[in-house]
């Protein structure tokens, strides 16, 4: 047994301690955690352009795997630290020390731990710090996780000002992993759509890419950028305001889409998990379009009301605040959600009173959107009293009907541990129903290739059979009226071939539980499963591989005779093999869907799955590598 004493309590000095637990920190070792280096020191950055010093941004994608970002703003301090070191190198090697502290530094910060620069030094191989400040050109070194290479000297005179972060991720932490062009571009693009005095560049050197953003109307521009592939209603609103020191910016467009989509940012960091300022938002237009409605005269009865999920259909909205450290609260480590009080009531008095104002001048728009919000209020409560009925045991034989001869339904009847798997074809689906532990395993097959729910209007996805059967079989409602706390299933698992036209369905069913039940992909519970492509026998031993690197290593291992099989389908699984592989809980493996960017997913559904022909083509051509193989399959 291990000794667990006094000796066994260690202190992780510096940056040992990061690179110890980088997940800590970074959240992860692959591509996202490493691209989360590039963010740290471009939010450094940008707090410079928040604070009025500075208006240019360029990230650089070196040949050699590093990446720089260099910006014009003040010039990182390069005197002596009262700790007896050069400031650089105190705010590049010791953890909470940074400008973001004192109130000197800056007003409005994106970053209050002070740890980003100094979390990526030590995540880093080598990383070169070149500072203009002072009619000086500054340089300081480091390797190896945050050692002090070379100490800060003066290289040169210049009076320009700025910081110059180059950087080279450790390939012992991230392995096998290389930065991405288009998701640095994205991502420098939101962050100018939200600064309208920001210029960024982004340049990949090795395969000689380059873009330039500046966008002089900020967040109307953010949202005709969401809204490019939809067919929108009006034109932006845009209305901002000061008030309890708390800067508030906001546009807004209606689509005819059902879905919402809301961005919030504050001190331009990304809100994902939305927080006060956004509650006050939602508040302030379901009051604003109630108030307008009532006024009016709208509403057919007295006690007519919108829910706020009506008057929200369709919409597109940016939130932008800045709010000063001294009121800054964010729920968790992340600062993924905003918990300043204040923020609430600030955000819905400027929604309420701007929106108001705005529809009182606008009668043709707010009766264009009215009327919108009033159908979706009809088809909800249609939505509502449909499910009611089925709880009741009313049309219970229609939707029987439905479902017979599909579902094979789970014994148990508890949705906390039942498990739906969404499967392609009979063929697959009369292994899945042999393979599955019936006990909490419930198969449905699909014919063919449901419909594209981008495309596709409410009636029309109604109509369809296979979406039908889906919307019933899980049990939570669909679009609006969809709540994940009611579905039938802990887990809906799509299970489709390993080959294009599998892949197109489950980018088809993707498509429709995003757009339609995307509570279920909020809750954690739609997955993707993981079938194998090979099946390798050496002897009396089976082994199964996922990827051709895993087969390679498989066939390395087992040198002498091997027979290789490639599943092509499903169905060619025996269900003893099929339980093994894929659906038997202690041994499979599944992919969880998240939503990671809201923005980019949905312009990625908008792109992919809409009616607009090139920029898919444009998007496709970017970032897809077509293999021999590819061409075959398809």
């Amino acid at each position: 047994m291990a000794k667990y004493d006094e000796t066994s309590i260690k202190i992780l000095e510096g940056l040992e301690a990061v690179r110890k637990r980088p997940g800590m920190y970074i959240g992860s070792t692959d591509k996202r955690g490493m691209h989360h280096l590039v963010w740290e020191i471009v939010d450094n950055a940008i707090d410079e352009v928040i604070n009025g010093y500075g208006n240019h941004i360029k990230v650089i994608i070196n040949k050699d795997g590093s990446v720089t970002v260099a910006d014009n703003g003040r010039g990182v301090p390069i005197g002596m630290h009262e700790s007896g070191k050069s400031t650089p190198e105190v705010i590049y090697t010791i953890l909470h020390a940074g400008g973001k502290f004192s109130e000197a530094g800056y007003k409005v910060s994106g970053g209050l731990h002070g740890v980003g620069a100094s979390v990526v030094n030590a995540l880093s191989k080598e990383m070169q710090v070149v500072i203009y400040r002072d009619g000086l050109i500054s340089s300081i070194e480091f390797c190896d996780g945050g050692k002090v290479k070379s100490p800060l000297k003066t290289v040169g005179k210049s009076n320009k000002t700025g910081t110059i972060v180059k950087f080279l991720p450790d390939p012992e932490i991230f392995k096998n992993c290389n930065f991405s062009f288009t998701t640095i571009s994205e991502r420098m693009q939101e962050n100018a759509f939200l600064q309208k005095n920001l210029t960024v560049e982004v340049i990949d050197e090795a395969d000689k890419k380059e873009v330039k953003y500046h966008y002089d109307n900020g967040l109307i521009s953010f949202v005709e950028y969401m809204n490019e592939d939809k067919e929108t209603l009006h034109k932006v609103i845009n209305f901002s305001n000061v008030k309890s020191k708390i800067e508030v910016d906001i546009a807004m467009q209606y689509t005819n889409s059902y879905n919402e989509s809301i961005l919030s940012f504050v001190n331009n960091v990304k809100t994902s998990d939305g927080g006060t300022h956004e509650v006050g938002f939602k508040t302030g237009i379901t009051k604003a379009f109630n108030d307008y409605a009532k006024n009016n005269n709208l509403f057919k009865s007295k006690d007519g009301t919108l829910d706020g999920a009506d008057v929200r259909e369709g919409l597109s909205a940016v939130i932008s605040l800045k709010i000063p450290e001294e009121l800054l609260q964010f729920e968790g480590q992340t600062k993924g959600k905003l918990g300043t009080p204040e923020a609430r009531s600030v955000t819905e008095s400027i929604t309420y009173e701007s929106l108001k104002f705005f529809l009182e001048e606008n009668k043709e728009v707010a009766l264009t959107i009215l009327d919108k919000a009033m159908k979706s209020k009809v088809a909800r409560e249609a939505a509502r009293k449909a499910r009611e009925d089925a709880r009741n045991g009313k049309n219970k034989s229609k939707i029987e009907k439905n479902l017979s001869g599909k579902l094979a339904p789970a014994q148990s009847k508890n949705p906390k541990i039942n498990e739906l798997f969404l499967v392609e074809g009979n063929s697959a689906g009369g292994s899945a129903k042999g393979g599955r532990d019936r006990k909490f395993q419930a198969i449905l097959p699909l014919r063919g290739k449901v419909i594209n729910g981008e495309k596709a209007s409410m009636d029309d996805l109604m109509k369809n059979e296979e979406i039908n059967t889906i919307i019933h079989t899980v049990g939570a409602g669909v679009g609006q009226s969809f709540d994940a706390a009611d579905s039938n299933y802990d887990k809906v698992i799509i299970m489709t071939d390993a080959d294009v036209d599998g892949a197109h369905i489950q980018v088809l069913l993707l498509t429709f539980f995003y757009r339609y039940m995307r509570g279920l992909i909020e809750a954690g519970k739609l997955y993707i499963a993981m079938p194998p492509l090979y099946k390798l026998e050496a002897g009396k031993k089976r082994f199964y591989a996922y990827t051709d690197e895993e087969l390679n290593e498989l066939k390395r291992e087992n040198p002498g005779k091997v027979s290789i099989q490639r599943y092509k389908g499903l169905g060619e699984m025996n269900p003893e093999q099929l339980w093994e592989t894929t659906m038997n809980p202690d041994t499979r493996s599944l992919i969880r869907v998240n939503i990671n960017d809201a923005s980019l997913a949905e312009k990625r559904v908008s792109v992919l799955m809409g009616d607009k022909v090139e920029p898919r083509k444009d998007w496709i051509n970017e970032n897809v590598e077509f293999t021999m193989e590819d061409d075959y399959r398809a």
